[in-house]
């Protein structure tokens, strides 16, 4: 069932019973934008290779590169558009199946790696009160993840968000 309303001149239209999930910090709702069409097989022109495409991965985990980067390369250098449709798992999964997986989820790292370059803009800026407040907002993303991931078992559930100790604990 479609309900519509009129707001400010404008025709708004929701199905009830559907949730718009919102932004943390932003009022955008998040609607637009592409997505993927549903496909279930790899493409014939894809590397297709299950041995060789888990052992690339296990290569490019142990030189270092993050799950995201391991995407990148095996879709630009090793013809694979997508390897859970050739694994039937995920990088990440790939990678905890053998032991490989980091010690602090990407996602995690990612926002962590954000706040470092805030608080090092901000010792050198100080009176940037912009800057301090969109600290602000990193850190509670990073103490709302880390909630969730404690959650899920994929973060020690002794694990603690410092300030102090973030220059240690990013790589």
């Amino acid at each position: 069932m479609i309900v519509g309303a009129v707001k400010e001149g404008k025709e708004v239209a929701a199905v009830q019973g559907e949730v718009s999930v919102g932004r943390m910090h932003a009022s955008g709702r998040g609607r637009s934008g592409s997505t993927k069409p549903f496909v279930d097989s790899a493409p014939e022109w894809s590397n297709t290779d299950k041995s060789a495409i888990e052992e690339t991965i296990i290569d490019l985990a142990r030189k270092g590169h993050t799950a995201a980067q391991i995407g990148l390369i095996l879709r630009d250098q090793h013809a694979v558009p997508n390897v859970r449709l050739v694994l039937g798992e995920r990088i990440s999964q790939v990678l905890a199946r053998n032991g490989i997986s980091p010690e602090i989820p990407e996602d995690l790292m990612n926002l962590m790696r954000k706040a470092l370059k805030m608080l090092d803009h901000l010792n050198s800026n100080r009176k940037d009160i912009h800057n301090r407040r969109q600290l602000e907002l990193v850190e509670s993303r990073i103490r709302r993840l880390s909630r969730y991931l404690k959650g899920t078992g994929a973060l020690d559930s002794d694990w603690t968000y410092k300030r102090d100790q973030l220059r240690l604990a990013v790589n």
